[in-house]
């Protein structure tokens, strides 16, 4: 069980970061989950590795969640 106050990211998921990439774009698109983060800007395709501590600081928002089977863990019950 995650902790509080804790965000899971999955792969596929389309973050808001904090920073505007040089390209104009903040939106970006999680590849690689685990102690680094790579990440893909999804306004000019730079694939970017980050250390999972600045990543979760640099993140502002989760924009969408990926798909579901797309090789991600059950996080729950589904509403209707």
């Amino acid at each position: 069980m995650p902790e509080l106050g804790k965000t899971r990211y999955n792969l596929g998921d389309v973050v808001q970061m904090r920073k505007v990439h040089p390209c104009g774009s903040d939106r970006w698109e999680i590849l690689r989950v685990g102690m680094d983060f790579k990440i893909k800007c999804l306004g000019c395709g730079r694939v970017v590795m980050l250390p999972r501590p600045k990543f979760e600081r640099g993140v502002k928002a989760v924009v969408s969640a990926a798909a579901s089977g797309a090789g991600n863990e059950p996080t729950g019950p589904e509403e209707n």
